[in-house]
């Protein structure tokens, strides 16, 4: 789910966007797209990208054993399916306040903290099964408890990823940790299916909790700098508060919202339900499971090769619109078949359809944030995609507990196709990407009067002198720098105009106090720099517009 800022000799804002494509290069001159391997050569990033793979096996090993440990304690679908819900329903609750904190404090502790938590989570789930004391609502609360720590990891590591490799290898990073994701599919449920068969599903948790521990003594090793803000940190309440005004703000980010959900909504249905799709084919058990995961794993691990081309060749949306429609023929295949070659291929190609959609989608979301807000605006992405994923799950088992799961499995196919068509034509993403890179040209503009107090809200005033003539291309400007402003974390913002002077407008800003007011300094990127030189322009007069600043007085 993100940016803008100031005015005028101190506070004008901005945001730099197009509505006319850039020209698309010809075969003859494009140039060849990063390496699909290139973040590797970063040490950090590859210490970081193996820390990753380790803790997303033990997430699969979780999930798997705990997914198959509800198949033996009940046979009702829906108590199946809400091991998927359990599991991600925590990311949707605690997504931002993760996000928020990952943006305040040092993100290298916190990101020890999730990993021992996961630890806990596993040791306590291990003795309960040693105890003989599992049910199926204690199975749920468990891996509830476990979601807790993914949906506190998540946030923290994709913030982590822009600081580790240059801007240019980012869709190749990210593609990276797909890769690392899929390759733990593979991993994650081959262990698992292994030490069920031979020790017990108790032991994949006692696993679990060793990889967790070992991770978080990995991530020690990590030396990373961090500098606190001079202006201290923000309150989680504030920062959630801007985390989610600045996704309310940026169509890029609602854009990619509508599209995530959309998709995960009904992709999530063969996950779901996928142990009692591998129960139908000709008498599968763990087995079989093992191998379906194993094969969509396979599946997204092999589309990472062709991703930079893609992308190079195709827009985002056709890469999501194309993938929702092999993903939905997948579907209706493993909802149809019963032969365990045909469903493993289903799951293949399912799994090649998923990678391309969601690293489209990652890209596209990363790209449209500024680090200051890196972590909420990802945890925003996380909550859109796991809320999503967790209502999909729990509806398309509810629909396999009333109908049957080959149905639900078809519905959910159909409708894939026909709601991204939608999304796609009605929450459509025309504007080029504004440059989110840190600008220090606005701080530089920063008031460096001290306030009376800091208790009250500051009331920021810029007044412009125009030619009337142009007021119509003013105001457009004006709604770029509303925006601006308020993804920035303003609480209101204001334009008025003088009733008997057609040139004089008001621009009015309130922040929540003079620390907040400063803080906006800090976010600034270059397309605020670019946004603010675009309303200069329009001032006439040889000095710039008047500004005013004023903190409300508490009687």
């Amino acid at each position: 789910m993100h940016a803008a800022l100031r005015a005028a000799s101190g506070e004008l804002t901005g945001m730099t966007i197009s509505r006319t494509p850039a020209p698309a290069p010809s075969a003859n001159d494009a140039a060849p797209p990063p390496s699909a391997f290139g973040p590797m050569r970063a040490p950090v990033f590859r210490m970081l990208w193996l820390t990753w793979l380790i803790a997303n096996t033990c997430m699969w090993m979780n999930d798997v054993a705990a997914a198959w440990m509800m198949t033996s304690l009940t046979s009702a679908p829906i108590w199946v399916a809400l091991v998927q819900t359990a599991s991600m329903l925590p990311v949707f609750l605690l997504g931002l306040p993760s996000g928020a904190l990952a943006d305040i404090l040092d993100r290298r502790r916190y990101f020890i903290i999730t990993q021992f938590w996961v630890a806990i989570v596993a040791t306590i789930l291990c003795v309960v099964i040693l105890a003989d004391a599992i049910t199926p609502p204690v199975l749920l609360a468990l891996t509830f408890a476990n979601g807790i720590g993914l949906a506190m990891r998540w946030p923290v590591f994709s913030a982590i990823v822009p600081e580790l490799v240059p801007r240019a290898q980012l869709p190749a990073a990210l593609a990276l940790n797909g890769v690392a994701m899929n390759a733990s599919r593979i991993a994650g449920p081959l262990a698992a299916g292994a030490i069920i068969a031979s020790l017990g599903s108790a032991y994949v948790f006692v696993l679990n909790a060793v990889l967790s521990v070992i991770s978080g003594f990995v991530i020690m090793r990590w030396r990373r700098t961090h500098v606190p803000s001079p202006l201290g940190r923000e309150r989680i309440g504030g920062a959630m508060r801007v985390g989610l005004q600045f996704a309310r703000h940026s169509n890029r980010v609602k854009a990619v919202m509508a599209r995530v959900a959309a998709s995960f909504f009904h992709s999530t249905a063969l996950m779901a339900l996928l142990p009692l799709v591998a129960r139908a084919q000709g008498g599968g058990g763990a087995g079989v499971f093992t191998l379906l995961l194993a094969c969509m794993g396979g599946g997204a691990i092999s589309a990472v090769f062709f991703l930079p081309r893609m992308r190079q060749a195709f827009s985002r949306d056709t890469l999501v619109m194309c993938s929702t429609v092999l993903s939905a023929a997948m579907i209706a295949v493993a909802a149809l078949s019963t032969n365990v070659v045909l469903t493993s291929g289903a799951m293949w190609l399912s799994g090649m359809a998923f990678i391309v959609s969601a690293n489209s989608l990652s890209v596209s979301m990363q790209m449209a944030l500024p680090d200051w807000v890196r972590a909420r605006g990802m945890s925003i992405y996380q909550m859109a995609l796991m809320g999503a994923s967790a209502t999909g799950a729990a509806v398309w088992g509810q629909v396999a507990t009333f109908d049957s799961v080959q149905h639900s499995l078809l519905y959910a196919a159909g409708s894939s196709v026909i709601v991204m068509a939608l999304v796609l034509r009605l929450i459509q993403d025309r504007e080029l990407l504004e440059d989110m890179t840190p600008s220090s040209a606005l701080k530089a503009l920063a008031p460096s009067l001290s306030p009376l107090q800091d208790g009250g809200r500051l009331v920021l005033t810029v007044e412009y002198r125009i030619d009337p003539d142009r007021t119509d291309a003013f105001m457009a400007l004006m709604e770029l720098s509303r925006r601006a402003r308020l993804r920035q974390g303003a609480l209101s913002w204001t334009l008025l105009r003088d009733v008997s002077d057609p040139g004089l407008f008001t621009e009015q800003i309130v922040d929540p106090s003079w620390t907040e007011h400063l803080r906006r300094f800090d976010r600034a990127t270059a397309g605020d720099a670019a946004l603010r030189e675009r309303k200069l322009a329009f001032h006439l007069g040889p000095d710039g517009p008047i500004i005013t600043r004023r903190l409300v007085a508490k009687a």
